[in-house]
């Protein structure tokens, strides 16, 4: 049997008697695009039993406001061949055999290696993809169509082992604050997890150099005041387990986020949910999850819905980042696998430098 579209144009599947059923998946123009779904009834995320398909209706569902945030951003794939909890892989590359409607960008690495990726076109392709077993989606914070250009700016909020959500929701607070104070709009989701993201939709006018650079200054801004909630160093040992470090790295050239609307490959199927501001106090994260999320679509819409339509300027804080140079303070360190930095730190431990000192 064939899927049928509801009046509302969400394609629902009818039951077919062999392993496998096919998806109508509406797209941007009008039509649709066909798409095959085998073991459809295999257990993806046992705490509820959602199955395969219970995963691509969720996609269905969450079309519009999924693919506003990730539409036409290259997306590496995380597969879970046998669901949340089992093992899983990266998958940069796509497969040699893809639809022919599958749309890829070539991406390169900071060592120059070079690997063809998944572009989400519509939702087709997440669709696509969820059959291969991915349940997780990494979108880079680009466009395919500009690859210079990175239009986003992603600030990861990443709890300590002793550090409540509560002190999350605190530190995602002081972020609003700050970045409010330099006129700047963020816009907040759960990452599905422990932590909190925001999100900066930025004007067309820097590259991923310069996005961490101001990723960086706000790190360091947020640790000068309230060091005692925030974090911003690299180190761990230097963390402490309380705080909260909002990971600058994040914004390194290649790095990758989990996706805006996403479904989290953990047993009970967290997504991670974009929210307004108001609600970031009083979310809990375990229970946002495919089984409440389309009702909260449908009921009240897209929060982040007009982020595309106001991008900011980071220059505020790249004129910190300035400042701080000025001041005698180095660059932040990076991540072991990117060539040395200009500015850059000793790619040591604190602990390790006096040792070796």
């Amino acid at each position: 049997m064939r899927c049928r579209r509801r009046r509302d144009d969400v394609a629902t599947v009818a039951p077919m008697a062999s392993e496998s059923v096919e998806v109508d998946v509406p797209i941007a123009d009008g039509t649709s695009r066909r798409v095959k779904v085998s073991s459809p009834s295999k257990v993806f995320f046992p705490t509820r039993g959602e199955t395969k398909l219970d995963l691509v209706r969720y996609y269905l569902a969450v079309a519009g406001p999924i693919t506003a945030a990730m539409g036409g951003r290259p997306t590496m794939m995380q597969r879970f061949p046998d669901g949340a909890g089992g093992p899983s892989f990266f998958q940069k590359r796509v497969p040699k055999a893809t639809p022919e409607w599958l749309e890829t960008t070539e991406v390169s690495t900071p060592n120059g290696t070079t690997s063809q990726v998944m572009v989400v076109a519509d939702v087709a392709h997440l669709v696509w993809a969820v059959n291969l077993g991915c349940l997780g989606f990494h979108p880079w914070p680009y466009r395919a169509a500009s690859p210079e250009i990175t239009d986003e700016m992603r600030i990861d909020l990443d709890p300590g082992p002793d550090a409540t959500f509560d002190r999350v929701r605190e530190a995602a607070g002081e972020a609003h604050r700050l970045l409010d104070e330099l006129g700047i709009s963020s816009y907040p989701k759960t990452t599905g997890n422990r932590g909190l993201h925001v999100y900066v939709r930025v004007e067309p006018r820097w590259d991923s150099y310069e996005v961490r650079a101001a990723a960086v200054a706000l790190a360091r801004e947020l640790e000068r005041r309230r060091p005692d909630l925030i974090t911003a160093r690299w180190w761990k040992e230097e963390r402490g387990t309380d705080r909260v470090f909002v990971d600058f790295n994040q914004n390194a050239p290649h790095k990758t986020v989990f996706g805006a609307w996403c479904v989290r490959p953990r047993v009970g199927a967290q997504v991670s949910k974009p929210l307004a501001w108001e609600q970031v106090n009083t979310v809990e994260p375990d229970q946002v999850t495919i089984a409440t999320v389309p009702a909260e679509v449908a009921s009240d819409g897209d929060p982040w819905a007009g982020m595309d339509g106001a991008p900011q300027s980071i220059e505020p804080l790249l004129g910190w980042y300035q400042r701080d140079l000025d001041d005698g303070l180095m660059d932040a360190p990076w991540p072991p696998v990117y060539p040395k930095q200009p500015n850059e730190p000793p790619r040591v431990g604190p602990s390790r430098a006096r040792k070796d000192g």
